[in-house]
């Protein structure tokens, strides 16, 4: 196998990890949120908030994979 055809499943699972991490990490945000204003209605507004801020440090460490696995891919 060549460097190039590593690198780009090196890339692909860097990626496709990234990926299923961050839905299963959004899927148990989500479903503790829901559970929480299940129990507390009064404090909908706050949870919603603090699961907003949790989703989008999630989304973000999937997103920085991509660039760095890009950054890397293209040094090959």
């Amino acid at each position: 196998m060549d460097v190039g055809a590593a690198a780009a499943l090196g890339t692909s699972l860097a990626v496709g990890l990234g990926a299923l991490g961050a839905g299963i990490g959004d899927g148990l945000v989500s479903s503790k949120t829901v559970e929480s204003v299940a129990r507390q209605p009064e404090l909908r507004g706050n949870l919603m908030v603090i699961m907003f801020i949790g989703v989008g440090l999630i989304e973000a460490l999937p997103i920085i994979g991509v660039v760095i696995a890009f950054i890397l891919l293209g040094k090959v």
